[in-house]
């Protein structure tokens, strides 16, 4: 028999048994067809591969990630994560969704790419209800059942409104979810379920939510688990403790390791192989670090058709030069090179094609200085409520703290605090809202984006008024993106034109461009494991434990708003 191509020699990973095989294995089409300890005959092969002293393991496999976080479009992404071997994903396109509805979702999912992507449907757009949040698009009940008719469509995003899951059953997500189950039975449904445990968590399971993402901690790892739920691990939570708990407990059918969000810079550096480095560095065993990025992802998500190397499954593989060190000499996405180690990230055969008002998407007014000035009743001292970031993760904390007031306004400039202010950027309301954040940047100067998870509007943040005039300016005239200035002046800039959110340049400038604003931000003095990502989360109101859109701060467990001076 004919076959397409024939692999010799090589060490198969077994996902059954978890083990190296010295096997040979043989692809028709896009599938493999006879994997054999012994030697082929009467086989004719195409081509033959000698993966002699190499290992061969199954194509990476993404089930919780935001191509959006990437800064780019699936084509440019399907090139470049195929690069660290990944061959599936499975992506939550909630960020476009906010920008721009069904149209955004129906343009992002046409666009061609090379690597299997398929979608989970964004429930919640807006993150959490309209009062609390302005957003381009509305992601509801009807759009939902529309696109749960699409065939790229296999599960439901994270659900992410604690208040509507656990307190109000007739909320929009809760409605969201009953569609799901009624149409779709056994759609796998994906919760954002940070720092729940007990009857919450039982709220969330009850639901019908079996799935959690967010930062985990070795006891919340052990209660979920225990509970049913199916954890997938970021790289906040591959830790060395973490690791322990499922090493000592057998949790590997339990977990897969997922990406969440990768910025440009750091795609360009790793993607999920990264993550299964991490993982075996933190004490995992690799061939189980293997598995929880190759198997459990594809039986999480329902696949019957990859996530091993076994007959009728779609070739997509990894030659390996060493297990441990997850050295990758080549990738192969159906029975196809894609990628050799040593050559460069290629750009897609066509430029990404998106509406050309996409491109306009950003309706704000400039700030004027009278924007900065804050008048209060108080004469001498104000307390003021304040975001308070840490060094490590997304999580702020509510503290609150004293301003001094000169003629009548709040004299934040000398504060020791950024002022931080959110703008509607969708030409709705207009509605601006002020907050203040500790820890963030020391020196005089300004951040800002429309990066802002996950409504998307105008955000800046600064130390001095002439900063955040300035950066202002400049991400309206750029269309959206990142800004950072300093002394008045605009120090970096990282252009996402299409909605805001996206550039459709070569990974390879963009990745360039945000290093350039990471860089900038630690000159200011921000201190964070992601300095890009804790910045845009300040926006995020179902991101524990204060945040700030542009209707205001609030606590985000009880979303009650939060006024910028306490008693007025």
């Amino acid at each position: 028999m004919k076959v397409d191509a024939a692999i010799i020699n090589g060490l198969i990973f077994n996902s059954f048994t978890k083990k190296f095989e010295k096997k040979n294995v043989s692809i028709v089409g896009d599938k493999f067809y006879y994997i054999t300890a012994d030697e082929f005959e009467n086989l004719e092969a195409d081509a033959v591969i000698d993966a002699s002293n190499q290992y061969i393991v199954p194509g990476l496999m993404d089930i919780h990630m935001h191509i959006e976080s990437s800064m780019t479009s699936p084509s440019i992404f399907s090139e470049a994560a195929l690069t660290r071997g990944v061959t599936t994903v499975v992506a939550d396109a909630h960020e476009i969704g906010n920008v721009f509805g069904m149209e955004g979702l129906e343009a992002f999912f046409s666009q061609p790419s090379v690597m299997d992507i398929f979608f989970a449907i964004p429930s919640s757009v807006p993150s959490t209800v309209p009062e609390l949040e302005t957003t381009g698009g509305y992601i509801g009940v009807e759009e939902v059942k529309q696109l749960l008719k699409h065939p790229k469509v296999i599960a439901l995003g994270e659900a992410m409104n604690f208040n509507g899951i656990v307190n109000d059953p007739d909320s929009l997500i809760r409605q969201i979810l009953r569609a799901v189950q009624t149409e779709r039975p056994f759609m796998p449904l994906e919760g954002h379920i940070p720092r729940v445990s007990g009857l919450e968590l039982a709220k969330f399971l009850y639901a019908g939510l079996t799935a959690d993402h967010t930062h985990q901690s070795p006891e919340s790892i052990y209660e979920k688990i225990t509970s049913g739920m199916f954890l997938e691990f970021q790289k906040k939570s591959i830790t060395p403790e973490n690791i322990r708990v499922i090493v000592e407990n057998n949790f590997y059918e339990y977990m897969a390791i997922i990406t969440d969000d990768v910025m440009a810079d750091d795609l360009l550096e790793g993607h999920l192989d990264a993550n299964v480095r991490l993982a075996i560095s933190c004490g995992m065993p690799a061939e189980q670090a293997i598995y929880c990025a190759s198997y459990t992802p594809a039986r999480r998500m329902g696949f019957q058709d990859r996530g091993a190397v076994v007959s009728g499954f779609k070739a997509d593989f990894l030659l390996l030069d060493d297990v441990k060190s997850f050295d990758i000499a080549a990738v192969y996405k159906d029975g196809k090179v894609v990628h050799k180690r040593g050559n460069d990230i290629r750009y897609p055969d066509q430029k990404p094609n998106f509406p050309a008002h996409f491109y306009q998407s950003i309706q704000c007014r400039p700030l004027t200085p009278e924007d900065l000035r804050i008048k209060v009743k108080a004469s001498d001292m104000a307390k003021v409520n304040v975001i308070s970031i840490s060094e490590v993760g997304t999580f702020t904390e509510h503290v609150q703290r004293e301003v001094g007031i000169v003629d009548g306004y709040l004299d934040w400039e000398n504060s020791g605090l950024a002022l931080i202010i959110v703008m509607e950027r969708y030409g709705k309301t207009g509605d601006i809202a002020y907050g203040f954040v500790e820890n963030a940047l020391v020196e005089k100067g300004a951040v800002a984006t429309t990066w802002a998870h996950d409504h998307h509007n105008v955000m800046v943040m600064g130390t001095s008024a002439a900063d955040i005039l300035a950066a202002q300016k400049k991400l309206v005239e750029l269309q959206g993106g990142y800004v950072v200035t300093h002394a008045g002046k605009v120090q970096a800039v990282c252009p996402l034109p299409v909605c805001g959110i996206m550039s459709d340049a070569p990974i390879q400038e963009l990745g360039a461009q945000l290093k350039e604003v990471r860089q900038a931000m630690i000159a200011l003095g921000y201190r964070n494991t992601n300095e890009i990502m804790s910045f845009s989360t300040l926006s995020l109101p179902v991101s524990p434990v204060i945040k700030i859109t542009d209707k205001g701060m609030m606590n985000v467990r009880s979303q009650m708003m939060i006024p910028l001076v306490e008693g007025e």
